[in-house]
């Protein structure tokens, strides 16, 4: 069998289960999951590597119609990731009816990448089968795909599926990444991500994508195996600070045990984690707060 290697973008609207999909393909808790739209600020790369393959999965926020600069932010991150990909995992939902306006759109996007696409109908568990076929219909008549494939990103049975799928249209090639290597995403980045997935699930929905979360101390103690981490967690107004350290500091308590045992799992070393909780009204339209928290595009 020959040695494939290649990149895979993973598209789709936001809560399609992008992020939940990655973690189950490569193993490894690397994307983070909520039931919220608009998870995933980063495209953040996850190499899964086995004896016939590596492959590089790119995890791209949810394409929706940005409202602030850190939404434009995210849909440019999204389309100039399907950029020198070797294939495409398009999700949407089975409960959907049809294509809506943002799934024209993310198809135009698809058609200037040249990439093969393959259709990965998520969540159908959520409905009868005979109304999968005319779903599939309809996305046959807009986008020749390369192949459509019926999944719950949840159901086991998927992973293998899903990457014999990805197999077949891969080219042959080397290694871009040694074989112990997970992400390519630093540190700090994942620490935030898993901070901010903490936060989308305690918090009520008005609050948390007021949220952004910056690591300002991040060091490693040799002598006692110990990490140490400060991190500050910037809200829009006042009254969601209070919000987010909850009743007698209870709700950011919470955040930190959460955050601390999952950052503990990705670095395999015992963590330190202090948290700080600062106002920064529309920090989401400030350059400079973007710039600040990673959310910037590289030239």
């Amino acid at each position: 069998m020959a040695f494939k290697t290649g990149f895979i973008a993973i598209a789709g609207r936001p809560n399609v289960g992008k992020s939940t999909l990655l973690n189950l393909l490569t193993g490894e808790k690397v994307a983070i999951m909520s039931n919220k739209p608009q998870t995933t600020r980063h495209s953040i790369r996850t190499i899964l590597t086995t004896d016939e393959y590596q492959m590089i999965f790119v995890d791209t926020p949810g394409i929706h119609k940005p409202r602030t600069k850190l939404g434009q932010f995210m849909i440019k991150e999204a389309f100039d990731a399907f950029e020198g990909v070797d294939v495409i995992l398009y999700m949407i939902e089975a409960t959907d009816k049809t294509a809506g306006p943002g799934d024209m759109m993310i198809i135009e996007e698809l058609e200037k990448s040249g990439a093969p696409v393959i259709l990965l109908i998520n969540k159908i568990d959520l409905v009868e089968k005979n109304t999968l076929l005319p779903l599939i219909a309809k996305f046959n008549e807009i986008y020749d795909f390369a192949e459509i494939i019926p999944i719950c990103a949840t159901d086991a049975k998927t992973k293998p599926l899903v990457l014999d799928a990805i197999y077949k249209l891969l080219p042959e090639g080397e290694k871009f990444y040694p074989e112990d290597m997970l992400t390519d995403q630093n540190e700090k980045v994942l620490v935030q991500e898993l901070i901010r997935e903490k936060l989308l699930h305690l918090l009520s929905d008005e609050v948390p994508h007021g949220t952004g979360v910056e690591v300002v101390r991040f060091k490693e103690k040799e002598e006692k195996g110990l990490i140490e981490i400060d991190a500050n967690i910037y809200c829009e107004k006042e009254s969601h600070k209070g919000i987010i350290i909850g009743k007698n500091g209870a709700l950011l308590k919470k955040v930190g045990t959460l955050a601390r045992e999952d950052i503990e799992r990705l670095l395999g070393a015992k963590v330190f984690l202090r948290l700080w909780v600062k106002v920064k009204e529309d920090w989401r339209n400030s350059d400079f707060m973007l710039n600040e928290l990673g959310y910037k595009h590289k030239d």
